[in-house]
């Protein structure tokens, strides 16, 4: 052997792969049958000659020792050579030398007939499987004898699903698991529900396994006792026991939804991107429903095979009109470099400087027609592309409009209804979430000293005091418009410490502040950005028109079909569709 970094060479090296090539030669060539055990019994001597002389030159030589053959980059390619005749002849006279005191010898004929006959099927396997698994040679080599066994029933179930490509990754992928619940897999695999939820549907991740089946404990394999990863490996959807399933996005109001739905008990997942650890997490903890947030541009694609296993339940959608989706987003501002919520303070630094923490694109010189052509590619759009993949039947479409304060309450009084949610005491309390203008500025921590005595004010949303702190607005002498959004807080250990001259210097700097934080907000505001101000642009700007006609009218035709009445109620998008008509009819006609 020269090279012990080619896998392909040292398979051809082993015991086997030699005996094996002596056999064929002698089948070949002839020589009598003494000559060629003479010459087997040489090249065995030989081999242990080169296995010995090897283990004594890495016991001198450590670093001399061959890597693992799995870690050559050859490694895949050399497989083939173990199904090669040589290979599987030799691997027959290998085990007849070993049992030969055991009577092989009187076996040996048969088991070479054998492993011709085997040889044949799987030289036939791969010339027509290759192009159902590139990687058919590899999986088999695991699973040689097993796959013989059941070799005609698995053909019958390559054969039935030859034109349904994902199932048969998923058989190929999880082959191991195949062949060990064969009996099982086959009777879902041949099975009605299978054709009828799967593979008229050209589903992209079919289930390996019956879910119906999965969902009952009474069953050996069920969700109960199947290891998480590998229920994603083989496609299985989640399982039952959700009340919902749930989709929302950037700019559409998705916090005042999940904090609703948090008052009223419903437990959730957050937002992430990383959709394998989300499914996994179903597994390890208990949801009372699943939540898929859309803040990325990038997160319709990751999500792709996470929102295909997502049960056949009714699915909340929150929706809102596009102009002012728009709006949200041209004016969606972020924290400063080094700024962060909860940054603690001297209250000695002038508050212009405190406050100076967010920043906006219209501060930025950032025009209307970039911060349109960076939102119009967004994930957030993405409606009819999800529908596409969930089950249609059963949709909520929850518009924005119905979170706002004055209608809340009795939305959250028909989902409580429709999803079985427990009943909270103080319905009022979710009218009074609050995001507004105060977002990336607050909340903020004020550091307070006097003599050898330091106390921290907190300055938060009314909705989100910390935990066990103690108002102080009532304690305070200034009154302010922003105090019915805004608390000044203590924790109860540095409210022992509060004396006169630390709230003489609260008092002072809560003047200030409000006085400052008042004034921002309004210079805030009276930049942003409106919705006149997006119809202005589209109406001069026939190709970002164009754009943003093109994409709302793919991704809204399911919820045009379904919900016309939310969509006549968009006042801002009637608007532009009819401009769109008035300005480009031909094309628009034609486009529909």
């Amino acid at each position: 052997m020269h090279n012990p970094n080619s896998a392909i060479e040292r398979v051809k090296n082993h015991l086997a792969y030699k005996l094996g090539q002596a056999m064929i030669e002698f089948t070949n060539n002839g020589g009598g049958y003494i000559a060629l055990f003479k010459k087997l019994y040489k090249i065995k001597k030989q081999h242990k000659k080169e296995q010995k002389i090897y283990q004594q030159t890495i016991q001198v030589f450590p670093q001399l020792k061959y890597p693992n053959l799995e870690t050559c980059s050859d490694y895949e390619q050399a497989l083939k050579y173990k199904f090669h005749l040589s290979y599987m002849l030799g691997e027959v006279l290998i085990k007849a030398d070993k049992t030969w005191h055991k009577g092989s010898g009187f076996k040996l004929k048969n088991d070479i007939k054998k492993a011709n006959k085997e040889f044949k099927i799987f030289k036939e396997i791969f010339n027509n499987f290759a192009k159902l698994s590139p990687n058919i040679i590899k999986i088999i080599s695991k699973n040689k004898q097993a796959f013989l066994k059941e070799l005609p029933r698995i053909q019958n179930i390559l054969k039935i699903h030859q034109d349904y490509q994902p199932i048969l990754d998923n058989i190929f992928h999880n082959f191991n698991y195949f062949i060990q619940n064969f009996n099982l897999i086959e009777e879902w695999l041949l099975s009605n529900d299978f054709n009828e939820k799967y593979k008229k549907e050209n589903h992209p991740y079919p289930s390996l396994l019956d879910p119906k089946k999965l969902n009952d404990e009474k069953e050996k394999i069920n969700y109960k006792n199947i290891p998480a990863e590998l229920a994603w490996e083989m496609n299985l959807p989640l399982p039952d026991g959700y009340k919902f399933n749930l989709f929302t996005f950037g700019l559409t109001g998705h916090s005042i939804l999940l904090r609703a739905l948090v008052y009223h008990g419903v437990r959730l997942q957050w937002y992430s991107n990383d959709y394998k650890m989300l499914y996994l997490d179903n597994f390890e903890h208990s949801y009372d429903c699943i939540h898929i947030l859309f803040l990325d541009r990038n997160d319709f694609n990751k999500s792709f095979k996470y929102i295909n296993l997502l049960p056949r339940i009714t699915t909340i959608f929150l929706i809102r009109d596009p102009i002012s989706k728009f709006k949200t987003g041209l004016n969606h501002g972020g924290y400063k470099k080094g700024c962060n919520s909860y940054d603690i303070v001297d209250s000695n630094i002038p508050i212009q400087k405190i406050l100076d923490r967010v920043q906006y694109p219209f501060f930025e010189q950032i025009t209307l027609e970039h911060m349109l052509n960076y939102w119009i590619n967004h994930g957030v759009w993405r409606y009819d592309s999800i529908i596409k993949n969930i089950c249609k039947e059963k949709i909520y479409f929850l518009d924005m409009e119905e979170l706002m304060p004055n209608k809340i309450l009795s939305t959250f009084v028909d989902l409580k209804f429709k999803f079985k949610l427990n009943n909270i005491d103080n319905l009022e309390i979710i009218q009074n979430i609050i995001f507004g203008p105060y977002r990336y500025i607050l909340p903020l921590i004020i550091n307070f000293s006097f003599e050898n005595i330091n106390i921290k004010v907190y300055i938060e949303l009314k909705d989100r005091v910390t935990n066990g702190n103690i108002n102080l607005n009532c304690m305070l002498k200034y009154k302010h418009d922003l105090l019915q959004d805004i608390v000044f807080s203590i924790s109860e250990l540095d409210f022992e410490y509060l004396n006169n001259p630390l709230i003489k210097q609260i008092n002072d700097f809560q003047k200030d502040f409000l006085d400052v934080l008042n004034k921002k907000i309004k210079d805030i505001e009276n930049k942003k950005w409106s919705e006149n101000d997006i119809l202005s642009e589209f109406k001069n700007n026939k190709l970002i028109r164009n754009k943003v006609f093109n994409m709302l009218h793919k991704e809204l035709k399911f919820i045009k079909q379904y919900r016309p009445d939310i969509v006549a109620s968009w006042k801002y998008y009637q608007e532009f569709e009819q401009m769109c008509k008035e300005l480009d009819g031909d094309i628009q006609e034609k486009d529909l």
